[in-house]
């Protein structure tokens, strides 16, 4: 019965939003901005704002997040604490006192690590990174105070900020809007005293690829051990539209100083390839044993602008309910459907492999995963060892077609443990080379 209740909140909520801002991989995930009146002043109030990351495998990374919303009335913002207003806006007319922010769509972002103590609160300064909640839930919140006047100084005439953008870096959130919840309650520090905020409003943004971009970010390619065929990603995977910009692995102009410093619009250099594809993730069915079955995993960085921190790599194959050991990786099952259990992230380790660099020799990480077989359900035929969908930061990876997985030979199924060294390791030399 508790299963029935689950699917049937998820077909409502397929009902009442966007379906391209659906993931059915993390159904409930969302970003959550939620505002408690902590104090009220002369003229207005002081709110805790408090983003949550909910997402299971999204995060936002640098140059980190962008919050912006309509004022209803007149309000300024005087003063804010562990976050900056853009543009302070046209204040002519305070005399004395002049308010931070005084712009009626203000655009605010984090501060920077390492700014003064009077500058900060709690889980602020961070640039604006975000940590999906799946690879660190502590670090799956940013927060920041903030002192708004001409606002009204009760719950009656206080009214909700409007039009609520966020950007994680770029677009791709689409934001509802503010609505009254029940008032947050606050647990003192010694555990024996409860105390409430004033009056508390929630924002829930959900992501969309499509609003990201017109074009996957990434891509996916096959080998294994029983052919020596290479299905590669699909050509212009993520769109031919930069292939005159790009540039040869050999190129000269690698040498060039500065090749490497990213811009303010994370716009990519990408080194010249047939899908054109920031990051391309190879998946090799590498061993076949009597009781189990070996796959290696590389992420390929081909963006010589971009390291990619805090990076996610989410898979979704009926095998990976059997998951027995992962090598050089971090790893967690993903149950969106607590019946179904096909479906892992994985991450780099802290202070080992949680930085792809960018494009060159340095830019891959790779890992092996071990996993159980299951004799009702294990083959090899139809492409069964692939998986189903590849995510990267997030984003859906591009997949080749069906009918371009690399086949079974007709003879080959019980002689495959002496090919499967030599060929794997033809195939992974050749893999790395190119």
């Amino acid at each position: 019965m508790h299963q029935k209740y689950s699917l049937f909140a998820i077909f409502i909520a397929l009902v009442f939003f966007k379906a391209d801002a659906y993931d059915p991989l993390d159904p409930f995930g969302n970003i959550t901005i939620k505002w408690d009146v902590i104090s009220w002043t002369a003229d207005g109030y002081v709110a805790l704002v408090t983003m949550n990351n909910f997402q299971m495998y999204r995060h936002i990374p640098s140059p980190g997040w962008t919050v912006g919303w309509q004022w209803q009335k007149k309000e300024v913002i005087w003063s804010i604490v562990g976050a900056q207003a853009t543009e302070q806006g046209d204040c002519s007319k305070f005399k004395g006192n002049v308010p931070h922010c005084c712009k009626r769509t203000p655009i605010v972002v984090d501060l920077l690590p390492g700014v003064p103590y009077n500058q900060q609160i709690a889980n602020c300064c961070k640039a604006g990174v975000v940590s999906s909640y799946g690879q660190d839930p502590e670090g799956a919140v940013s927060a920041f105070q903030v002192s708004v006047g001409l606002s009204g100084t009760s719950n009656k005439t206080v009214k909700l900020p409007k039009n609520f953008v966020l950007l994680g870096p770029g677009p791709g959130y689409s934001c509802g809007p503010a609505i009254i919840v029940p008032s947050t309650v606050y647990l003192t520090p010694d555990h024996r005293r409860k105390t409430q905020a004033l009056m508390t409003w929630n924002v829930t943004c959900t992501y969309s690829q499509f609003l990201s971009s017109k074009y996957p970010s990434c891509c996916v390619s096959f080998s294994s051990f029983y052919n020596s065929t290479i299905t590669p990603c699909p050509s212009c995977s993520c769109g031919c539209h930069g292939k005159k910009d790009c540039i040869k692995s050999d190129s000269y102009k690698l040498k060039k100083e500065g090749i490497n410093t990213p811009r303010k619009d994370n716009a990519p250099l990408l080194q010249c390839t047939h899908h054109m594809c920031p990051i391309r993730v190879h998946w090799h069915v590498k061993i076949n044993y009597k009781d189990y079955w070996r796959v290696k995993i590389a992420i390929t960085n081909f963006n010589y602008r971009m390291n990619y921190t805090q990076w996610t790599l989410v898979a979704q194959h009926p095998s990976l309910n059997n998951v027995t050991r992962v090598f050089s990786f971090d790893y967690k099952p993903l149950i969106p459907y607590q019946s179904i259990n096909d479906t892992a992230m994985f991450y780099g380790m802290k202070f080992y492999n949680d930085l792809l660099m960018e494009a060159g020799p340095s830019g891959n990480v790779q890992t092996e995963v071990l996993l159980k077989k299951d004799k009702d359900t294990f083959t090899l035929k139809q492409g069964w060892a692939f998986p189903r969908k590849i995510y990267f930061n997030g984003d859906e990876c591009k997949l080749p077609p069906p009918d371009a997985y690399p086949s079974l030979p007709n003879s080959a199924y019980r002689s495959l443990m002496p090919f499967s060294n030599t060929a794997g390791s033809i195939l992974w030399l050749i893999l790395l080379i190119f």
